[in-house]
C-alpha cells in the first residue's frame, strides 16, 4: 500500500510514536507485506525468528521490536509493539469509511453494466463495460472489475483478511487496507466470497472462471484461464498460475504456487508446490499417478496377508 505523499522517517515516527534509527528525513513511499515489499516500504517484525528475513528483505524500513544492527541503506522504526503500530498506519492511510447509500456516489461503473437489486457498491469502486452484477453481491471499498466481467447471487468481494495474532486476551486482528482486482472476462459464481490483501491485492486473473461458494484469501494471485470449482478453499499468499484446473472441495495451504496447468482432484489437500503440468489427488496431495499406484497395492494386502499365513503352515 503505497501512502498519497512520501513522507519522512521522523514523522512516522511520530505518528506511531516510536523512536527511529537511521537518517530523520530517510524517505518513505508505503507500508506491505514482507512477500510483496518493495524498496521504500515498511516491513514489520515482532519475533526473533523473522529478524533477518525482514532485515534482508527489499524493504527499506524495518518496524521492529528489539533494536539490532541496522543494514546498510535501511532505516528502523523500534516499537514495543510493531503488529499494533502496522495497524496503526493502515488505518491513518486507509480509515474505514461507513456508507449511507447502496452505491457509492464516488463509484465508477462502465458504459453497459447491469446491477441487479440489493447490491452494495463502496466507495472509490471500478466496475468496467458489459458487467452483470447479480443481486445481494457486496463489492466493499476499493475493488477494481474489469470488463465482461459476471458476478452471481451473494458473493462478497474484499471483505477483510483472516490474520490474527494470539494475545493473552484474544486473537488481534491485522487491519487490511488493501484491494481486489478481478481482470477482463472473469465469472464468479453464487456465494463466493474474495478476500482484500492485507496492503496489496488479490487478484483474479483474466478469462478465469469460478464457481460457487469458493474462498479465496487474501493477497493470493488467481492467473489467467483458471478454472476452479465449487467449496474450494484457497489460503491466503497462494499464487495460482495460469491455466490451473482445481476440482472442487480442495483446500489449499498459504504461501505456495500452483505452477501452470497443474490439475487438482476433488477433496485433495495441497500443502506443497507443484510441478507445472501435472496431476494432483489425496491429501496431503501427490501425483495422481504415484498415489493411484499406492491404493492399488494397499488393495492387494489382504490377498498378500492371506498368502504369508498360507505360506507359514
Amino acid at each position: 500500500m503505497k501512502f498519497p505523499k512520501v513522507y519522512t522517517l521522523e514523522q512516522i515516527a511520530e505518528l506511531i510514536s516510536c523512536k527511529f534509527v537511521g537518517d530523520a528525513d530517510f524517505p518513505i513511499y508505503g507500508i506491505n507485506e514482507i512477500h510483496v515489499v518493495e524498496p521504500g516500504d515498511i516491513v514489520f517484525v515482532d519475533h526473533p525468528k523473522y529478524y533477518n528475513k525482514a532485515l534482508e528483505s527489499d524493504a527499506t524500513i524495518v518496524l521492529i521490536n528489539k533494536r539490532v544492527e541496522c543494514p546498510e541503506g535501511k532505516a528502523l522504526l523500534i516499537s514495543d509493539d510493531p503488529f499494533r503500530d502496522f495497524n496503526k498506519l493502515t488505518l491513518h492511510f486507509k480509515p474505514f469509511k461507513s456508507a449511507n447509500v447502496a452505491i457509492a456516489v464516488d463509484a465508477n461503473i462502465g458504459e453497459g453494466t447491469v446491477i441487479q437489486p440489493n447490491c452494495f457498491i463502496g466507495n472509490n469502486v471500478s466496475i468496467g463495460k458489459n458487467c452483470v452484477i447479480h443481486s445481494n453481491v457486496s463489492i466493499y471499498d476499493d475493488t477494481v472489475i474489469g470488463d465482461n466481467v459476471t458476478i452471481h447471487a451473494g458473493t462478497v468481494l474484499g471483505a477483510s483478511a483472516f490474520y490474527y495474532k494470539n494475545r493473552p486476551e484474544g486473537y488481534d486482528q491485522l487491519i487490511s487496507g488493501g484491494r481486489v482486482i478481478i481482470e477482463d472476462n472473469v465469472d464468479i459464481g453464487a456465494l463466493c466470497t474474495i478476500d482484500r490483501g492485507v496492503t496489496g491485492d488479490t487478484t483474479i486473473g483474466e478469462g478465469s472462471k469460478l464457481d460457487n461458494q469458493i474462498q479465496i484469501g487474501h493477497d493470493t494471485l488467481i492467473g489467467k484461464k483458471c478454472l476452479i470449482a465449487s467449496q474450494t478453499g484457497i489460503a491466503g499468499c497462494v499464487i495460482v498460475e495460469d491455466n490451473v484446473t482445481i476440482w472442487g472441495q480442495v483446500g489449499v495451504k498459504s504461501g505456495i504456487t500452483i505452477s501452470e496447468g497443474t490439475v487438482l482432484y476433488a477433496q485433495s489437500g495441497l500443502g506443497h508446490t507443484t510441478i507445472g503440468g501435472k496431476t494432483y489427488f489425496g491429501s496431503p496431495a501427490k501425483e495422481a499417478r504415484t498415489f493411484f499406484k499406492e491404493m492399488a497395492y494397499i488393495k492387494k494386502i489382504p490377498e498378500i496377508l492371506e498368502f504369508i499365513k498360507k505360506n507359514s503352515n
